[in-house]
């Protein structure tokens, strides 16, 4: 079959399409024949060697497609399925092995390019909304890049939840999608300073929560939009790794909570996966959650999809399409 391999850690180019031996499903898990394979920063990451995976490699963290071949004593999914999972690796392919417990079956009126793109960035969605900060009426969240693939989600999840959503967009086309999704307001952040307009936006006081999947370049101004006691959810480092911090800061800044979450931790068990890909996938099926495709490319493309990633360009999900 054909696969994306990187054999040593680097930029963009590293990802080539190779001929590999098809993979066999061995005890307690499912051969997927992949559809759609979703592109996120991770995979980023994992190329880059920030992330610890010894090449060679299978990028990809996130796919739907077809159950085409079951291993031994799997009775819960079959043949012909209609599948997606999340976090599961070596999803740049045309078809991976995964074990069954992070298989999930789909909705009939839910299609497979949708379900890929709803995977990690859906489920991360969840987890910020639903357990890291837990969002209800009367707290206001600041989101950062609202318009982009978990940013455009997590606005939409903070609405249905009765937050006040303040989005930030780095131009005009970007902050009408964070407003279609549900933002209440929008800051321009490279025209406007953040932490001033943030706190404009609430009487002075400060927002509940930020959740920043920038890193390096937003870190200290995210840290300066919080009220007392507020929360910053750093969940991603898009423009790199956030500098060592002296927790005196968060004391001076005003008994700030900082955490780093993932959602590997979020979905420990089958139960908790399917309590979160429950909810995203059947509000998708209600129309209650809009997921946006931005770009599709073909498999051998990958590198090129990488590119548009890392570029910021991105109004919505990227995939890779065997």
């Amino acid at each position: 079959m054909k696969a994306i391999v990187v054999q040593e850690v680097g930029g963009p180019e590293v990802l080539r399409a190779e001929e590999v031996a098809m993979p066999e499903p061995a005890a307690g898990q499912v051969r997927v024949k992949v559809a759609a394979a979703g592109v996120n920063f991770i995979d980023v990451y994992d190329r880059k060697g920030i992330y610890p995976v010894k090449p060679p490699f299978i990028p990809g963290r996130e796919a739907a497609g077809v159950v085409d071949a079951v291993g031994p004593g799997v009775s819960e999914l079959r043949v012909g399925d209609r599948v997606a999972f999340p976090h599961e690796t070596s999803a740049y392919a045309e078809a991976v092995v995964a074990p069954w417990e992070r298989v999930v079956r789909l909705p009939d009126a839910v299609e497979l390019p949708v379900a890929a793109a709803a995977m990690l960035q859906g489920l991360t969605a969840h987890y910020l909304s639903h357990s890291t900060f837990p969002l209800g009426p009367g707290h206001t969240a600041l989101v950062l890049a609202a318009a982009g693939g978990v940013g455009h989600l997590l606005v939409q999840m903070a609405k249905k939840l009765g937050a006040r959503v303040i989005g930030t967009a780095s131009n005009a086309e970007k902050a009408e999608l964070a407003r279609s999704a549900g933002a209440d307001d929008v800051i321009l952040y490279r025209e406007a300073n953040l932490a001033e307009e943030a706190r404009r936006l609430t009487g002075g006081t400060g927002v509940d929560v930020v959740y920043d999947s920038v890193g390096q370049d937003t870190f200290d101004k995210s840290l300066d939009t919080l009220r007392v006691r507020g929360m910053m959810v750093l969940y991603g480092q898009s423009s790199g790794s956030v500098a060592p911090l002296d927790p005196q800061v968060l004391n001076r800044k005003g008994s700030l909570f900082l955490t780093r979450p993932s959602l590997a931790f979020h979905m420990r068990d089958r139960n908790e996966l399917l309590w979160r890909v429950g909810d995203v996938l059947g509000w998708i099926q209600s129309g209650e959650l809009e997921v946006r495709v931005d770009r599709t490319y073909p498999l051998q493309e990958a590198a090129e999809a990488h590119r548009y990633l890392e570029a910021g360009l991105t109004k919505g999900k990227v995939l890779l399409l065997p």
